[in-house]
């Protein structure tokens, strides 16, 4: 049963619980992506972000998504997408197509050689997330954490079909 927080009487600071809190959840975020970023560099040759646009695309239908809904769901920028897509396409990770229904959009999709990063490299990621997060949590605090970041960005922890990621 969800409760209704209490908030401070002031709106121009947090109070130490919230501070807390939000503090918590940036420095987790921060260090986490930063240490993942840093084992897939190290023993794959790219990083978080690459990984996380590989994840998306091989859960995507036809292993094909519109740059607009891969920006989304990676939370870049349409020109950051933008510049990481052009990265990726260099290295013979994915491949673009236009869209022919609408002129101006176009697909990125996952190439053999995408196949085969994302499944060398995410025994590496899932390994990352367990040490470095989910073994430090028991199965109730993860619960919680889920139900909570649920609350947050609802439908934010919807994996799809063997997201993994």
């Amino acid at each position: 049963m969800a409760t209704t927080p209490t908030r401070p009487a002031s709106t121009d600071r947090l109070s130490d619980r919230e501070l807390q809190a939000w503090r918590g959840m940036l420095r987790a975020h921060g260090a986490l992506t930063k240490a993942l970023d840093a084992d897939l560099e190290a023993a794959h040759g790219i990083p978080l972000s690459s990984y996380e646009v590989l994840v998306h695309l091989a859960t995507a239908d036809g292993e094909r998504m519109r740059m607009s809904d891969l920006a989304e769901s990676v939370v870049l920028s349409r020109s950051g997408l933008t510049r990481l897509v052009d990265r990726m396409e260099r290295d013979g990770l994915l491949a673009r197509a236009s869209c022919p229904s609408d002129a101006r959009g176009s697909f990125a999709m996952l190439t053999d050689a995408g196949r085969e990063k994302l499944a060398a490299a995410r025994d590496t990621h899932i390994s990352g997330v367990r040490e470095r997060f989910l073994d430090r949590l028991s199965d109730a605090e993860q619960d919680v954490l889920g139900e909570c970041w649920e609350r947050v960005v609802p439908g934010g922890s919807d994996a799809g079909p063997d997201c993994s990621g």
